[in-house]
């Protein structure tokens, strides 16, 4: 009997990333399409917005113009939009339909439905009445698709919302504002109000496709596929949907128990990942360290089949309690000689490293006291920023150091003619920018030099010198927009050219998939694909180099999943602090720093801290804090 979606009440459907997943949903939309056109009916979709459809919407695109696939004879409803908003904003619905679906498409225009965010506010009753009455008229939502919020919300229907609620003006829960606080200038610029069909509307469709991408969507999943039907989250209630599906990718499906306790679904191989995994989940569980499980502990925790394999508790846990403590080490490079067991090789020593930085500022944030523990230790540490990091430079920044750097040349008696003409453009240019519009290439190059002064100065406080710091300024970021492009061939040469050059024995990269707006998992996939070709070229160092991944400033890894963890002191930690404290221009409030309201130095060290302190309940050795890495094998 098949028992791996037995904790999961709606159907589930898991693919290895968006895109392969989005190509599936636009799939079976088009077959509903011609399917409704064989019979000379319409075709009623309910669309949503939000950057979950972005790979979907791109794929019906192309199945229309590559394929052939017509829209005439479809009818489409929005979900939701915020409110009050211009038609015309950057940030409302309505333009971002037009410009990622339907002027690409034949869909006739007036058969379009987006909620209207314009009108005033003695309005918006009786329009949301007409758009409940405009959707029974077209005769129901044949197929409704969906996002998810990180809280379950669906559409904008918040948790608490009522089952039978129907389109309407609601609030926006803060955490959703803050979510979607990259998409404005900053949070208090985004609507605390939206225009959303309610949860009854949306349990009238006939077909319902969830999509969910990325692990900062994994909770809301696990929630919605496995906990109670409630109003507590929204998309919980889809459970009572008689044709629904969940569509994601293996990132959002992550805290489902198939993944977490694989051995709660059925026969589990019992190997080191499984083995540690299940032991380390059920002493955090009880709050036990790993040497103190007993036989009926793992009984009562759905390990009779452990125990059946390996034998006794005391055997088991002595194994576990083993891997953990190998995992710690003061000397992420590698000892200068031989440690039992231990996470890095000795031998070469010292070592060449390469930190790939997504940002400018991930080195230190994520990786600080092992980026300095490198350089102290005597390995050769070189870092490679990966994109400029100017979307993340408030206008302010821009104005201030122009400023300084007229006030300079005045100081030292320079011709300041030039400069003051630039500082005055620069001044107009940011006045009459409308929110969220795209900066000046002029701009953008001044808001890259202040991530890169900071970060070469960072490298400066580290010991790093000037030949180890390298800037790629890779092309996929520089769209001048939160939206980044996908991974180009341009980039991957670039990469490739510094890892040919540097020829390195260790590379650490972010495998933080939860950063909100993609750069990590872009970056990422550019250092995987370029270490690929590396290897099947035949680049005989590729062999012998080891990639070690860290999170970054929104997760860390699982304690069950480290393999190699660096403790540290609080001096170290403090060292740390002052080392991000240099990237002045994202302390106190940067544009887009997510659903976390913390300044990314506060982050680091909670999350350094929890990561030691789980080690500790385990019963290992209590540290002030801890980095903590994963060995991708490739």
């Amino acid at each position: 009997m098949k028992m791996v979606d037995a904790f999961e009440k709606i159907p589930l459907e898991i693919f290895p990333d968006a895109k392969s997943g989005s190509v599936f949903v636009a799939k079976r939309i088009a077959a509903l399409i011609q399917e409704k056109q064989k019979k000379k009916e319409r075709c009623v979709l309910g669309f949503s917005t939000g950057k979950s459809p972005l790979k979907l919407y791109a794929e019906l695109i192309r199945m229309h113009r590559e394929e052939g696939l017509s829209f005439r004879n479809v009818v489409a409803f929005n979900l939701d939009e915020y409110y009050p908003i211009q038609r015309n904003a950057p940030q409302s619905y309505y333009r971002f339909m037009k410009e990622n679906l339907f002027n690409h498409i034949d869909i006739d225009p007036k058969n379009c439905h987006i909620p209207n965010g314009e009108l005033p506010r003695d309005a918006m009753k009786s329009f949301c009445n007409e758009y409940e009455q405009a959707i029974t008229d077209a005769g129901g939502i044949d197929l409704q698709i969906l996002g998810i919020g990180s809280n379950g919300h669906i559409g904008f229907n918040e948790p608490g919302s009522s089952r039978y609620s129907k389109t309407r003006v609601t609030p926006l829960e803060n955490s959703t504002r803050l979510s979607n606080a990259g998409d404005f200038e900053s949070v208090t610029q985004v609507p605390r109000l939206s225009v959303t069909m309610g949860i009854s509307t949306i349990l009238k469709s006939r077909m319902i496709i969830l999509m969910a991408w990325g692990s900062n969507k994994s909770q809301a999943v696990q929630k919605s596929l496995e906990g109670p039907a409630t109003e507590e989250v929204p998309a919980s209630l889809l459970q009572q949907h008689e044709d629904t599906l969940f569509v994601t990718d293996e990132a959002a499906a992550s805290e489902l128990t198939r993944f977490k306790a694989p051995w709660l679904t059925g026969d589990c191989d019992w190997s080191g990942d499984i083995l540690r995994k299940a032991v380390v989940n059920t002493a955090l569980k009880l709050g036990k360290p790993i040497l103190s499980l007993t036989d009926k502990d793992y009984n009562d925790h759905g390990l009779s089949d452990l125990l059946a394999v390996k034998g006794d508790a005391y055997e088991i846990n002595m194994e576990v309690f083993y891997m953990l403590r190998d995992s710690i080490t003061g000397w992420p490079g590698g000892k200068n000689q031989p440690l039992p067991n231990a996470p890095e090789r000795m031998t070469p020593y010292p070592k060449r490293c390469l930190i790939f930085s997504p940002h400018p500022d991930d080195d230190i944030i994520s990786m600080g006291g092992t980026f300095m523990r490198l350089h102290d230790q005597g390995h050769e540490v070189h870092v490679g920023y990966q994109t400029s990091g100017n979307i993340a430079v408030t206008d302010e920044f821009v104005t201030r150091f122009i400023d300084f750097a007229v006030g300079f040349e005045s100081l030292f008696g320079i011709d300041t003619k030039r400069s003051e003409e630039i500082l005055s453009d620069a001044k107009y240019f940011l006045k009459e920018k409308k929110n969220s519009g795209i900066d000046s290439p002029e701009i953008r190059n001044v808001k890259g030099l202040i991530r890169r002064s900071e970060a070469s100065a960072t490298c400066r406080y580290v010991g790093i010198p000037d030949s180890g710091i390298h800037f790629l300024n890779l092309p996929f970021y520089e769209t001048g927009t939160i939206d980044k492009n996908p991974m180009s061939e341009e980039d991957v040469q670039i990469t490739i050219e510094l890892l040919k050059k540097i020829k390195p024995h260790q590379v650490y990269c972010a495998g933080d998939l939860a950063d909100p707006h993609g750069t990590h998992k872009v970056c990422l996939e550019i250092v995987f694909e370029s270490m690929r070709r590396l290897k099947d070229a035949g680049e005989s160092w590729v062999k012998d180099c080891w990639i070690w991944l860290y999170k970054g400033a929104w997760q860390e890894w699982d304690v069950s999943e480290i393999e190699m963890a660096i403790p540290m002191s609080p001096d170290q930690v403090l060292k740390k602090r002052f080392g991000i404290f240099i990237h002045q221009s994202q302390k106190d409030m940067v544009p887009f720093q997510g659903s976390d309201s913390r300044e990314f130095w506060q982050r680091a060290e909670d999350r350094n801290a929890n990561t030691a302190n789980l080690y500790a309940q385990l019963g290992l050795t209590k540290y002030a804090a801890m980095e903590a890495f994963k060995r991708w094998h490739y």
